[in-house]
């Protein structure tokens, strides 16, 4: 997630879930950040899927016009066609499968346009730089039905006392 520090107006108060990290670098989405399109009016056979509050989200700013599905597996129900287990109950799902393939194992899915991304070692540096804070995930975050809320949610939930205080920094410290 990002920190208060961080001046990248793409990131801004961001909680990114990094979904591949290796020697090449890092691809990830950004959680909190959606859209005014609802999942519904773009793909309307998947709107009875969308995570509250429905809309499709902003993943972050590289290749925007990508999609990157995000699936919530039903209790029980982790295996189907066009669907990978994540960690939790959080699993891709390739929509080219179509929901007939993979409606049943899923409860609930999000659209993310467009995602985050770093070359080799970039993250790193801006982990290094204090940019970056690396907290536990849970499966909750990615389907949060409050995404304007999910910075501080996260940062409160930490154990950390220092990152449960910058769940009230303020937007801009010159006002403060």
């Amino acid at each position: 997630m990002a920190a208060p520090r961080l001046r990248d107006d793409n990131f801004h108060r961001t909680v990114v879930l990094v979904l591949e990290h290796g020697e090449e670098g890092a691809v990830g989405v950004v959680l909190n950040r959606p859209s005014e399109t609802s999942l519904g009016e773009i793909a309307s056979e998947l709107g009875h899927l969308a995570a509250a509050p429905g809309f499709v989200h902003v993943g972050g700013p590289v290749a925007p016009g990508a999609a990157v599905c995000l699936g919530r597996s039903r209790p029980g129900n982790h295996e189907a066609e066009g669907v990978t287990a994540l960690f939790g109950r959080v699993m891709s799902v390739d929509l080219d499968k179509g929901v007939g393939a993979f409606g049943e194992a899923v409860d609930a899915i999000r659209l993310f346009a467009g995602y985050a991304g770093w070359a080799a070692g970039q993250l790193e540096g801006e982990l290094e730089q204090g940019g970056w804070f690396v907290v536990d995930r849970i499966d909750e975050d990615v389907f949060s039905p409050t995404p304007d809320r999910l910075w501080r949610t996260v940062l409160r939930r930490q154990s950390l006392r220092n990152l449960v205080m910058l769940a009230s920094f303020p937007d801009d410290p010159d006002l403060n």
